[in-house]
């Protein structure tokens, strides 16, 4: 019947091996599946203040909803939760980190700075793909395993976006560095998770006396105090890294005509992209979409409609010109992209993501020029 519900009979017990820390929503424990040989961190909740008891259970039903939302590497793994609605009580049975805080981490291997950064980078760049915001940034809530793995945890005050009121500053800290200037507008938003993990890194290497750290000039681009002047989002970080390698990496002279002429084609055929707008940066899925769309036009000279192509790296709305977009162009490139390895793939759309943010952008209440044409 598909409306019956499961009952699981079956109980499974775990040993207590020790706690771990106690927070104002709750303390967290090691627990020991005996039967798997596998350890567990249990999230228990049990907050101090028993006024607020059914406002933080609210709470922590929402840290359950964004971990299930996630699964990345460099963000801890929830595997299953216990809630008892009724009384206001439940557990969270997580990943167990075999690691230290990332401050910690990093004194005994200063060498790893540059790795642990870029895998911090990547986590946070998972969850502003998913809409989450973490919001309590800090060094005991990033943890590297012993085996040098980042992982990001604790999303007690995380938050999913869904509308620009979701950026409201609605949560007051005891912050650890300088607050950037946003926060004096009373908003909290991805450049200012931009920013937290900037200072973090910042007061890292500067504490432990780091000189080998390679990406200063990103580096000081995420900590500026003015939201205007800041890197933007963790993929814009992770787009002027990728672009920092294009000619690290050895690219042929074919190879490099191939990406000029496709990017090229595409700036001059996208006239503005709406503020809203994402890019697709997923790769497997961009070269799928992009040899389906070739497929279809591969016989003309110039592509029939150039939205086809333009969409599959553009997630949203943006005007277009009526300017000739040479099929040439696309053929090289597809062929361009199945022939390199996974890093010149990266490289390639990271240059291709810095050439759209030079375009303008709009808001959806401004007027556009009369030749362009919406998508």
């Amino acid at each position: 019947m598909p409306d019956e519900i499961v009952h699981f009979l079956r109980r499974r017990d775990y040993k207590f091996i020790k706690e771990l820390g106690q927070g104002a929503c709750g303390k967290t424990v090691l627990l020991e599946d005996q039967e798997l040989g596998e350890f567990f961190v249990c999230k228990k909740y049990h907050p101090y203040s028993e006024t607020r008891r059914t406002e933080l259970f609210n709470n922590f039903i929402r840290e359950i909803k964004l971990l299930h939302r996630v699964f990345h590497e460099n963000v801890v793994r929830i595997f299953n939760y216990y809630l008892y609605s009724d009384i206001c009580a439940g557990y969270i049975l997580m990943e167990h980190i075999d690691g230290l805080d990332i401050d910690d981490y990093l004194i005994s291997h200063p060498e790893r700075i540059n790795e642990v950064f870029l895998q911090t980078l990547n986590g946070f760049r998972h969850l502003e793909s998913n809409n989450i915001m973490h919001r309590d940034i800090r060094t005991t809530n990033v943890l590297v395993r012993n085996d040098g793995v980042v992982k990001i945890i604790d999303f007690g005050f995380g938050k999913t976006v869904e509308t620009p009121a979701d950026f409201d500053k609605s949560i007051t800290l005891n912050w650890w560095c300088e607050l950037p200037e946003e926060f004096y507008n009373k908003i909290y938003d991805f450049r200012s998770e931009v920013y937290f993990v900037g200072k973090l890194f910042q007061k890292i290497i500067h504490d432990i006396g780091i000189d080998t750290f390679k990406h200063k000039d990103l580096l000081n681009g995420m900590c500026r105090i003015d939201p205007k002047a800041r890197i933007q989002t963790f993929l814009a970080a992770d787009t002027q890294i990728q672009s920092d390698k294009f000619y690290e990496i050895d690219f042929s002279a074919w190879e490099l005509d191939a990406y000029r002429a496709f990017s090229q084609a595409i700036v001059e055929h996208i006239s503005k992209i709406e503020t809203g707008a994402k890019y697709r940066t997923d790769i497997d899925r961009f070269q799928r979409e992009l040899t389906s769309a070739y497929s279809r036009f591969m016989l003309e000279v110039n592509i029939p409609d150039p939205v086809l192509v333009t969409s599959c790296l553009v997630d949203g709305p943006y005007y277009y010109r009526k300017a000739k977009f040479p099929v040439s162009a696309v053929t090289d490139f597809v062929r361009l992209f199945k022939s390199v390895g996974i890093e010149k793939r990266h490289i390639i759309l990271a240059n291709l993501y810095t050439k759209l943010d030079n375009i303008p952008r709009y808001s959806r209440e401004e007027e556009v020029e009369p030749d362009d044409i919406p998508f």
